[in-house]
C-alpha cells in the first residue's frame, strides 16, 4: 500500500512558476515509477509528467515539455514537479500517481497507476 499527499499549489499570474511536492508512505518508494496527471473542470484526467523507480527516465507531453520538471527524492519517499511559464490552460487540479515497477519503465497511461493521491489545485490568472 501507498498513500500519497500532494501539497505546493495556488494561485499564480501568467508566466509564473510553482513546485508541486508529492510525499509517499511505505519503505518501498523506490520500486515505484511515479506520474502527475491533471484533471480541469469538464475535461479528462491527462498525462502530465512521468519518472521511473530511480529517476533516471522522465517523459512529458509536448504540452508541458520544456516548462514542467519532474525530479524524486527516494530518500525522502517524494517527487517534485517543478512548473515555470504557466499558462491559463495549466489550471486544474494536480495529481500524484504511484505504478509497481519492476523495471526502470516510465508510464504515461493513467490506467498503469495503482495508487492516487487528493490532488491539489493550481490556478493560473492571466
Amino acid at each position: 500500500q501507498v498513500q500519497l499527499v500532494e501539497s505546493g499549489g495556488g494561485l499564480v499570474q501568467a508566466g509564473g512558476s510553482l513546485r508541486l511536492s508529492c510525499a509517499a508512505s511505505g519503505r518501498t518508494f523506490s520500486s515505484y515509477a511515479m506520474g502527475w496527471f491533471r484533471q480541469a473542470p469538464g475535461k479528462e484526467r491527462e498525462f502530465v509528467a512521468a519518472i521511473s523507480r530511480s529517476g533516471g527516465s522522465t517523459s512529458y507531453p509536448n504540452s508541458v515539455k520544456g516548462r514542467f520538471t519532474m525530479s524524486r527524492d527516494n530518500a525522502k519517499n517524494t517527487v517534485y514537479l517543478q512548473m515555470i511559464s504557466l499558462k491559463p490552460e495549466d489550471t486544474a487540479v494536480y495529481y500524484c500517481a504511484a505504478a509497481a515497477a519492476p523495471f526502470e519503465n516510465v508510464y504515461i497511461h493513467r490506467s498503469t497507476y495503482n495508487y492516487w493521491g487528493q490532488g491539489t489545485q493550481v490556478t493560473v490568472s492571466s
